[in-house]
């Protein structure tokens, strides 16, 4: 037994074992070649070997690329991490006063303010460097670049609205993330003061309050980020139209220096011509607003044509830099959300970006300062709040078109099946609209209309103390069909005319908004129509001269440099 038992555990020449036929026919020519000088046995067991190894080697490599993956795509996560880390967050809105947003277009799309803020902070070593007089370290900040970017709800264009640095302007009541309370200016004080007042945040308020325009996002960036995004950019291309030096002889000046012509400006030199005043047209905060217009509208034709940026190397550079340099809101503050932005900016032509200064005039209390224009700003804020392009590109309606529009817009609403109540027994809110970008609102406007109301009978109307954006003319809003009757009823009452009676999802009741037309006075007195601007003429959407509009593909623009300022 034993004797055949180990004999079977052997093979014969030219016989399979069993095992073996089971695995096919070429394992079994395999078996039975000879091999010279190597047993039968010693020469299956290599053979059984060799696939095993096979196997432990594709294992081996499939892991290590596993390995590899995991460990590429953590590094990129944990590089996205650190980008998101580099961004520094603030409350967006300091303010007490709330501010309605641009009622969605036909197809649902709603516009997007951005407020860009350059600050003067000279908190750190770099900044400093770049930033002046050693007394001032540690100093508190000055928003001293203040331009609003506004994304039209098609994204079909953008427009930037600039305030001169040197704009007085009354600064509202804002509360710190601390809770830290800066209470209103009594009197009009340097715009650029609004930082200090607990942040970005209160710069923000103060432009709610100007203009009647909520803003989404604001975006803050100090001397040695504007430093550092324009190295990683490579440079941005300017021209003057002579040799200019930036400096007198007191010292005064950003000390730029440049030949006539057209030249890339990066890193200190990109900064300098950001914050050149001496040198540039008159010499006041209007010239430089118009330097940093055109450096924006380069920075923009680089970043879409420079091929450069498509390297892997630069792109991480300027993401690098970017993050590290900006404060923002908590509504930008990773990198995904900031991208995402910048694909919203990407749709908009060059040739649709318009740049603008706010109309200003001679402030009356400092020669030395300046103020909003009166109708002038208002009329580029409103044309902003209305979302109107200021490139003029939109397309105008005739008052013919217009009237037509509103008629097909009154059939397709639903008719009041309600006539007016009693006037007893109509709800009238009074809100105060009456300010304006240069005046504020007339004290005790809504308590003294919602009297005028009651003294009519319309007893149930009561006065709204809550602050609302200051509107041109006066408005009564109603909600749905079955308050159209009463909404009527109040206008005919006052004698404020038809066409100023709309229906608005943005109110719950009757609402009547006295704006800047009616400060005063017991009766509405609607202004005369015509076309200089205010009554509601042809001219009424035309962005105003005095706003000195620069278009974002005009690649001629060249800055006049001040006689006094040139080298030979």
């Amino acid at each position: 037994m034993g004797q055949s038992s180990v004999r079977g555990e052997e093979t014969r020449e030219g016989v399979r074992p069993a095992g073996d036929a089971e695995r096919g026919g070429d394992r079994a020519a395999e078996d039975t070649s000879p091999a010279a000088g190597e047993p039968g046995a010693v020469r299956r067991r290599r053979q059984r070997e060799r696939p095993r190894r096979r196997y432990r080697i594709l294992r081996w490599a499939a892991a290590c690329l596993a390995l590899l993956i995991l460990g590429t795509a953590g590094a990129g996560y944990l590089y996205y991490l650190h980008l998101n880390g580099n961004i520094k967050k603030d409350k967006l809105d300091l303010g007490d006063d709330s501010v309605a947003g641009t009622a969605p277009n036909a197809a649902g799309q709603t516009p997007m303010n951005i407020l860009l803020i350059g600050s003067d902070a000279r908190d750190t070593k770099a900044n400093q460097d770049l930033g002046g007089a050693r007394d001032t370290f540690g100093g508190t900040p000055l928003a001293d670049v203040q331009m609003l970017v506004h994304l039209s709800a098609d994204r079909s264009n953008m427009s930037v609205v600039s305030m001169p640095r040197d704009t007085l302007l009354e600064i509202p009541k804002c509360t710190d993330g601390e809770g830290k309370v800066y209470p209103a200016s009594t009197r009009p004080v340097m715009t650029n003061e609004s930082l200090g007042r607990g942040g970005p945040g209160c710069t923000v308020a103060t432009w709610q309050k100007l203009t009647g325009i909520r803003i989404d996002h604001f975006m803050m960036v100090d001397f040695a980020g504007v430093v550092s995004m324009a190295d990683a950019i490579g440079g941005v291309p300017v021209c003057v139209d002579a040799n200019i030096l930036s400096r007198d002889g007191e010292g005064h000046g950003s000390g730029l220096k440049l030949k006539k012509g057209t030249h890339p400006v990066k890193g200190e030199q990109a900064l300098q011509w950001l914050r050149t005043r001496y040198g540039f047209e008159d010499g006041t905060d209007i010239g430089r607003a118009k330097a940093q217009h055109m450096y924006m509208n380069s920075m923009a034709r680089e970043l879409r044509e420079n091929a450069t940026l498509g390297n892997p190397g630069k792109l991480r550079g300027l993401a690098e830099q970017a993050t590290s340099a900006l404060t923002v809101d908590e509504g930008l503050d990773t990198v995904k959300k900031l991208y995402d932005l910048s694909n919203e900016f990407k749709r908009v032509p060059p040739s649709r970006i318009t740049m603008t200064t706010m109309p200003w005039r001679q402030a009356v209390s400092d020669h030395n300062r300046v103020e909003p224009k009166p109708e002038d700003a208002e009329q580029l804020f409103r044309l902003v709040r209305e979302d109107i392009a200021l490139d003029g590109k939109d397309k105008r309606k005739s008052a013919a078109e217009k009237e037509k529009a509103e008629k097909e817009q009154a059939a397709k609403e639903p008719e009041s099946t309600d006539p007016a109540a009693p006037d007893a027994q109509i709800s009238v809110r009074v809100q105060n609209g009456t300010g304006t970008a240069t005046r504020p609102a007339a004290s005790g406007r809504a308590t003294q209309v919602s009297g005028l109301l009651a003294a009519e009978g319309f007893t149930a109307a009561a006065a709204d103390g809550s602050a609302v954006p200051g509107v041109e003319r006066t408005v009564l809003r109603y909600p749905s069909a079955e308050l159209e009757g009463d909404a009527r009823r109040v206008a005919k009452k006052l004698g404020i005319p038809a066409e100023a009676v709309e229906r608005s999802t943005a109110v719950s009741g009757v609402t009547l908004v006295v704006g800047a037309d009616w400060r005063e006075g017991d009766r509405y007195q609607a202004p005369e129509s015509g076309a200089d601007g205010k009554g509601g003429g042809a001219d009424d959407d035309r962005t105003p001269e005095s706003a000195d509009a620069l278009n974002g593909s005009d690649k001629d623009a060249c800055m006049h440099v001040d006689p006094n300022f040139t080298w030979s």
